[in-house]
């Protein structure tokens, strides 16, 4: 019952607005924590005087931090998987369970959310996906299959799993449901700042982007909503250098959840639409980044999130100034890693075997 490929259509304002009273109770309300200036300028050495930064209008830089990393999976993929869930057929569900292809955020929203009404759920993983974020689907009840990023990067394309077509296949990024349930941070963040000028949010399948981009062009236009890739897989630069999605280098890292081979076709005319041009990060950028969340909220980041408030850290959104929002996406990191990125190294990248378990 794997599902084929159909066209895909931005999640309307009324659609995000139910998938929030569907989440009601579900979900968690994360809190936009602004970022002091010390915590800032402390392990950003290479940006100067980050609370000077003034732009050409003398609109300062102000950085908020809309923390998903305190959802209940650590992670703001909980709003997608809940809402996904609840919208599909309950019945087929049930019969035939669930599954999806995922480096592992996903993977463990949809895992909880399963477990949580007594759906089957199986989880397809790519053998680079983080070990801490394996562990916690398997708590969550669901089979684990690791399969090497090709086979994964297949089924997230093609979205369906050899010998397990009756499942109902749930895609990691942007099937409309899943953006719905996302666009509901948008939502959050207009009551919290009404005037922000530019959201930032890590580009993995890009549905978080087209989610709250959709939301801002309805409710705030002014707004800029820019994706955040890393130097090591720049898929939406290339689409755009391209006019279309094309195959990019990747080059393997600690961020598993970031960038892949190219833009999903589905998605790009969407992203398009209602997103600027990426902004670019290296991988010792996502590092200081995931030193300043910690300084500045006390709580984790995963690389994915420490990378989009590197973004914001260094001024890159819109002209250097104004209202900036990074979404920490989530906190999801083996311990090893997040000590060595707190000592500001770039963990390696670490790969386990395949199988089912």
């Amino acid at each position: 019952m794997s599902s084929n490929k159909t066209e895909l259509t931005l999640p309307t304002l009324a659609g995000v607005r139910e998938a929030r009273e569907r989440n009601a109770g579900h979900v968690v309300r994360t809190p936009l924590v602004r970022v002091p200036a010390w915590s800032r300028s402390s392990t950003a050495e290479h940006v100067e005087n980050l609370a000077a930064d003034v732009r050409g209008d003398g609109k300062p830089l102000e950085i908020y931090l809309k923390l998903e990393n305190l959802q209940h999976t650590g992670c703001f993929k909980a709003r997608a998987a809940f809402n996904a869930l609840l919208s599909a057929d309950s019945e087929t569900c049930r019969r035939h369970g669930v599954i999806t292809a995922s480096t592992g955020n996903f993977g463990q929203a949809l895992a909880w959310c399963a477990q949580q009404v007594g759906i089957p759920c199986t989880i397809v993983v790519s053998n680079r996906s983080a070990e801490a974020k394996v562990a916690k689907i398997r708590q969550h009840g669901a089979s684990v299959i690791r399969v090497t990023y090709d086979q994964w990067w297949e089924m997230v394309s093609n979205r369906r799993f050899p010998g397990h077509e009756e499942k109902l296949f749930m895609h990691p990024s942007f099937d409309l449901a899943n953006m719905e349930g996302n666009g509901t941070i948008a939502l959050e963040i207009l009551e919290d700042l009404p005037e922000v000028d530019a959201v930032l949010a890590p580009f993995g399948g890009g549905g978080i982007c087209t989610a709250i981009g959709a939301v801002m062009k309805e409710l705030r236009p002014e707004c800029k909503v820019y994706p955040v890739e890393l130097e090591t897989a720049r898929q939406v630069h290339a689409a755009y250098e391209a006019g279309r999605p094309v195959d990019c280098d990747l080059t393997p890292s600690f961020i598993d959840c970031m960038g892949g081979r190219a833009v999903l076709p589905e998605i790009w005319p969407l992203a398009q639409a209602v997103s600027e041009r990426p902004l670019t990060v290296s991988l010792n950028d996502a590092v200081r980044g995931m030193q300043t969340v910690a300084l500045a909220t006390n709580s984790i980041a995963e690389g994915a999130a420490g990378a989009t408030a590197a973004a914001a850290l260094k001024g890159l959104a819109g002209a250097g100034g104004g209202k900036v929002v990074a979404i920490v996406s989530g906190g999801n990191i083996n311990l090893e890693d997040l000590a060595l990125a707190l000592h500001g190294q770039v963990p390696p990248v670490r790969t386990a075997e395949c199988g089912e378990s």
